[in-house]
């Protein structure tokens, strides 16, 4: 059972009120300049969310950034999810708890001024000293320091072996010092990126230009023209129309409408769950969240809201985990769920969701309509994400539907069991603060041997599932929309961060 535990909360940054316009040094950047082989034509993107953050690096605003090739890591990560050379030539261990990284040296900011360990350490330091905490820091405290102009030291408070593919997270992203001038940190012209973070206007678009003075291939597009479109059939019909190159995130029920040219899906790490409030409310009891649970039908959501292009809910890591079938145990410590009678006494929950991804309306409608078959009485709130994340995080709602990718942080689970799950997770929409599942996560993290680190996070699924604080719904699968006739280079990214490369170009 959940213990009384206080912890952080993790409160949204309020977006600029008025539109952030930033200059960009022509050094840098030019939007009027040959696109290479490839043409020269701007790519236009549909996004689905939005800005929730005015472009902090330190929330979801960072995935953005990162699927725009806009911000760069130490690492980066391939599709198996092993840490790659980015910013860092390379890397050794030193011990338990240290690392030594070396900077390569043909790398320059986006403002003309250069890369170097000083700039590595400072944005490392940002980022663990920023409030609320990026997730990925979640389990972990780490300490930079330059050793020179192109070697950094990273030391952890623990042991980290997954360090390297920690340091590849779109939150610990490596800016130049005009970055932290003034209030909040400031991405736009200040990363490393192919493209420039050049214009932002508010909620509604930005504007890249390319970054001519990359250190890797040069982008083939001279610009790219993002427009933020919550709506996902109107994102849909302007990838038909040819208003937008790429839509991501394109609504099942668009895909077949569209057609096999414009609809590209593919396995994903996702796993849309309920979140249930362990600490306040109807499911602050255990027997209310297995009754919740005994509810759902997974796979009256995936016939019905999917069309049979999800995966019906197997525990909280789905087929985008392959490793994870073979080493699922089941579910320990739960509580026997609540009669109907029981249910039908407690008081109206308020069930939430967000419409940035169109199917998870349809799926909380499905929802209510099983948890009211089971006896609750439900209460829907829909809006747009940027207008829920904040509350969602501070408990203020009985029950809340996410789509979650479980690899998002580190590549590892393990950094979505803590930040989700632990009681001091800085994402922990459920508010659980279990002593059982804190331990189980905590030994997962500690160990270096890959697979006795997925044994021990199975443990740790099944004492979470076992808490009932998370109902999985289903395994998405990924649906992003470009006319493969035209449009080329497009990442198709399991990890979700990566969408638009220095490949990436019309023509």
């Amino acid at each position: 059972m959940p213990t009384s535990r206080s912890r952080p909360r993790r409160v949204a940054l309020p977006l600029a009120a008025a539109a952030l316009l930033v200059p960009v040094a022509t050094a840098c950047t030019s939007s009027g300049s040959s696109g290479g082989s490839g043409g020269d034509q701007r790519l236009k993107v549909a996004m689905a969310f939005p800005p929730a953050q005015a472009m902090s690096p330190y929330g979801d605003d960072a995935v953005t950034l990162s699927r725009l090739a806009v911000v760069e890591g130490l690492t980066r990560l391939d599709r198996d999810g092993e840490a790659k050379p980015a910013l860092a030539a390379s890397w050794k261990r030193d011990g338990e708890r240290a690392w030594e990284f070396t900077v390569r040296e043909d790398a320059v900011f986006q403002d003309g001024t250069k890369l170097d360990a000083a700039a590595v350490a400072r944005s490392l330091t940002a980022a663990q000293k920023a409030s609320p905490k990026p997730r990925v820091l979640s389990d972990t405290t780490l300490t930079a320091t330059a050793e020179g102009a192109d070697t950094v030291r990273i030391t952890t408070k623990e042991a980290d072996p997954l360090l390297p593919q920690r340091l590849a997270n779109p939150s610990l992203s490596v800016l130049s010092a005009a970055a932290y001038k003034g209030t909040g940190v400031n991405p736009a012209g200040h990363a490393t990126g192919p493209f420039t973070l050049a214009e932002v206007n508010g909620a509604v678009s930005a504007t890249l230009e390319r970054n001519d003075a990359y250190w890797g291939d040069r982008a083939k597009a001279p610009g790219v023209d993002v427009r933020f479109v919550a709506d996902g059939t109107a994102r849909a019909n302007a990838l038909r129309t040819k208003d937008v190159d790429v839509a991501e995130y394109v609504p099942i029920s668009q895909a077949s409408l569209l057609g096999d040219g414009l609809v590209h899906a593919f396995p994903s790490a996702r796993t849309n769950g309920l979140s249930l409030n362990t600490e306040r409310g109807v499911f602050a009891d255990p027997a209310m969240r297995a009754a919740a649970r005994e509810a759902i039908d997974s796979k009256a959501l995936v016939d019905g809201v999917y069309e049979g292009r999800a995966d019906t809910a197997q525990g909280l890591l789905g087929p985008g985990v392959p490793w994870a079938a073979d080493l699922r145990t089941a579910p320990t410590g739960r509580a026997k769920a609540a009669a109907p009678a029981e249910v039908a006494k407690t008081e109206q929950i308020v069930l939430a969701t967000y419409t940035n991804r169109p199917e998870l309306p349809e799926v909380a409608t499905v929802v209510q309509q099983q948890l009211e078959k089971r006896g609750f009485t439900v209460k829907q709130v829909v809006r747009d994400y940027a207008q829920m994340e904040a509350d969602a995080l501070a408990g203020k709602y009985d029950a809340f539907i996410q789509a979650r990718n479980t690899l998002l942080d580190t590549a590892d689970p393990v950094s979505y069991l803590a930040s989700d799950f632990t009681c001091d997770g800085s994402f922990n929409i459920t508010q659980l603060c279990a002593t059982p599942v804190d331990t189980a996560v905590d030994k997962a993290a500690a160990l270096a041997d890959t697979d006795a680190r997925h044994r021990a996070e199975m443990t740790a699924e099944a004492a979470i599932l076992g808490s009932d604080a998370l109902v999985p719904l289903v395994h998405e699968r990924f649906v992003q929309g470009y006319d493969d006739t035209r449009v080329r280079g497009v990442a198709l990214d399991p990890m979700e961060r990566t969408l638009i490369t220095a490949d990436t170009r019309v023509g």
